[in-house]
């Protein structure tokens, strides 16, 4: 009876399921009373008044928008906003009280989820159920409603819970009950904040207390407080105990007596519970500010549910905390490029178990911070961090590609205020500007060659002269007429590149090439080079993070590569997430938002020589092998890209902490991991070129 009234009044019309769970989820206390009322009254509007508006879902953005903070951090802008104190401050604060009693989810200890109930998801997932989350939800929820009728209150145990479950599911109470702590004992860690607080009163030899509402056993809370650090509480005070709750005051009533005479303070997070009831009753209260806050304000909310709850609870535990102002690069690599990294640092490894790899190549530079994640992530799995360029493979495959090397040395230079000779000296080819005097007679022999009759206006080619649209043809045939010279010039190259990539694989009869993209050309060319110039028999698959898009002037460039398998994509492909296709747009910059967040330290790789090679530049010799490695410069803004790989390296290392016992949680799609961006991306992307202004990228084959 009550599962039909439950699922009369929730589930029977979409709007007002949507907007009940939008004020339910994750409420305590009074405010899931006041959830309850708001549920009475959307189905009084609906049928009585005939609002038959609440009963539809309201329509949402394809891609949602948020104002992102833009002039400083979140998490500075969050501390001056709350006025949070520092933890010297807080406890200088409170140090003066008798006694100093805390609350405890959201306060000592947080869930690496952004609401309570997402643990449900994890529950159900072990116990081969459907829809666990909600049953469980209902469950607690008509325990309550029969506790109420029984006792006069509403504050049940997990026992009450489980025994609920058992006879509407079948399921064994006992086991469940069991399951439910072992994995709140799991997910469940210390507030650092308040950690740090503890600490510090236990220094003083200050008394402290634990006032929580609460279902969990106490020895399931105690476990939870003892694994996250929280030892030496004189007292701790459960709802479920003595049927009397911090929300209507009755638990602060019975502290006040055990504790008569003496001064106590509250610190909690809940405005009702911790706050106004606490005072009410006649404690001095220290507030602390849930660290959910800003959560619609600034977190994606389009995802799947276990990720996207998952990542949420993690940006707000820590940014929030109040331990810790970071900067906007730190911010940058941790919400933006810490999902993102994990997820496709588990794409990859998923590819290496399927598909037997021997090795996985991470190309520089964007291979840098995603080998150093991998490592952390799967340290069993054969991992070398490779040298490779978009420079170095089109020096590498001029005569194998000639229409890829001018497009890139020449035609994208075009009107670009590069002259003539700069162009020859990226290619290293500064041998032939003293020939550029033979340029009339080339000029000539081509026209003789082609059978041109009315002669055409001759344009001559100058060291200093820019590449134009007009000019730019003419320095593609005079390099061609000198392309035995080319060739010569490149072979030493091609020696030294062989060479180096006989030792990565030796061995090896499959590998993976990482990269972040775009059209796939870096694995695609070394594949072509080790199988067919230089004779390898290594099969070479890219895995990229995106593609190219309908944005680019080559939409389709490696679509032939990802049919048949040779490229692999991460986050979107013309096969998969094509909304992501749509909306990823390099002409707004967006190649150059994700490249900068897999932005290296190291300097950008030119090109491989022999060992006898010298150069002005940084290079770096090779013991094991007679090559010598050509570097350019290094990037602008070399403490940004250190705070960015920081921020990608704290994430991943929570994420593995937090879920490491909860494999499938690594499972993150490429469209949940593109989340975070798309909100970045809100309103003309000016976050993203906010930080873009703080780096100066270098996309582009120099």
């Amino acid at each position: 009876m009550r599962s039909e009234v439950y699922n009369f009044l929730v589930n029977k019309h979409p709007g007002i399921c949507y907007r009940y769970h939008k004020v339910h989820d994750g409420a305590a206390g009074i405010q899931k009373i006041i959830s309850w009322i708001y549920l009475l009254w959307l189905n009084l509007a609906y049928y009585v008044f005939f609002c038959h508006f609440l009963g539809k879902t309201p329509e949402v953005d394809f891609y949602e928008k948020k104002r992102l903070s833009f002039k400083i951090s979140e998490s500075e802008a969050y501390q001056k906003e709350t006025l949070i104190l520092s933890v010297d401050e807080f406890t200088e604060k409170i140090k003066k009280y008798d006694i100093i009693s805390f609350d405890i989810f959201d306060t000592l200890i947080f869930r690496p989820m952004a609401l309570p109930t997402d643990v449900f998801y994890m529950i159900g997932e072990r116990l081969d159920l459907l829809d666990f989350k909600n049953v469980r939800v209902w469950a607690e929820w008509d325990a309550r409603m029969k506790c109420k009728q029984r006792n006069g209150h509403m504050e049940v145990t997990l026992q009450d819970i489980w025994e609920n479950l058992a006879e509407d599911t079948g399921l064994d109470a006992m086991e469940g009950m069991q399951l439910e702590c072992e994995i709140e004992e799991k997910l469940c860690y210390a507030n650092p904040y308040m950690l740090q607080v503890w600490k510090r009163l236990q220094e003083l030899e200050k008394r402290v207390i634990i006032v929580s509402d609460m279902y969990l056993p106490r020895a399931c809370i105690e476990k939870i407080l003892q694994n996250a650090g929280y030892t030496g509480a004189e007292r701790i005070y459960i709802s479920s105990e003595y049927g009397e709750n911090k929300a209507g005051g009755d638990l602060f009533c019975r502290v006040l007596r055990d504790f008569s005479g003496n001064r106590i303070v509250h610190i909690g997070d809940n405005p009702h519970s911790d706050h106004k009831m606490a005072q009410k009753c006649g404690l001095a209260i220290m507030p602390y500010q849930n660290v959910n806050k800003n959560v619609l304000l600034y977190r994606p909310m389009d995802m799947s549910s276990m990720i996207g709850g998952a990542y949420r609870g993690l940006v707000s535990n820590h940014l929030y905390n109040g331990t810790e102002k970071f900067s906007m690069e730190y911010e940058y690599g941790y919400v933006y490029g810490g999902l993102f990294v994990v997820g496709y640092c588990h794409f990859i490894h998923a590819y290496y178990e399927q598909h037997h790899l021997d090795q996985v190549l991470f190309l520089a530079r964007d291979g840098d911070i995603l080998r150093r994640v991998y490592q952390k992530l799967y340290p069993d799995d054969r991992t070398v961090y490779v040298y490779w360029s978009r420079k170095a493979a089109t020096k590498l495959m001029a005569d194998e590609d000639k229409h890829d090397f001018f497009r890139r040395f020449i035609y994208h230079k075009v009107n670009q205020k590069v002259s003539i000779g700069d162009a020859l000296r990226s290619m290293e080819l500064e041998k032939l500007i003293p020939e550029l005097s033979a340029w009339p007679e080339i000029w000539t022999a081509w026209e003789k060659k082609n059978g041109i009759k009315e002669k055409q206006k001759f344009i001559d080619l100058q060291e200093n002269d820019e590449i134009t649209d007009k000019n730019a043809y003419l320095l593609r045939r005079f390099i061609e007429a000198k392309w035995d010279e080319v060739t010569a010039c490149y072979k030493e190259q091609q020696l030294a590149a062989e060479t180096y990539y006989r030792e990565i694989l030796q061995g090896c009869k499959h590998v993976a090439a990482v990269d972040i993209g775009w059209a796939g050309s870096g694995a695609i060319a070394l594949s072509h080079l080790v199988n067919r110039v230089w004779g390898m028999d290594c099969k070479i698959t890219g895995i990229v993070a995106g593609t190219n898009t309908v944005h680019n002037a080559e939409p389709d460039a490696s679509d032939p590569f990802l049919q048949d398998g040779r490229l692999v994509s991460y986050l979107y492909s013309g096969q998969m997430n094509r909304d992501l296709l749509k909306k990823h747009d390099p002409n707004k910059d967006y190649n150059v938002f994700w490249e900068l967040l897999l932005s290296s330290l190291t300097p950008s790789f030119q090109g491989f020589h022999d060992g006898r090679y010298q150069t002005e530049k940084e290079s770096i010799y090779l013991e094991t092998v007679d090559i010598t490695l050509e570097f350019g410069k290094y990037d602008f803004n070399p403490e940004g890209i250190w705070e960015i790989q920081r921020g990608i390296l704290d994430f991943a290392e929570q994420y593995l902490d937090h879920f490491g016992a909860f494999p499938y949680m690594f499972r993150i799609s490429g469209r949940d991991a593109y989340a975070p961006m798309l909100v970045a991306a809100s309103y003309d992307e000016r976050y993203l070129k906010m930080i873009e202004k703080r780096f100066q990228l270098e996309i582009a084959v120099n």
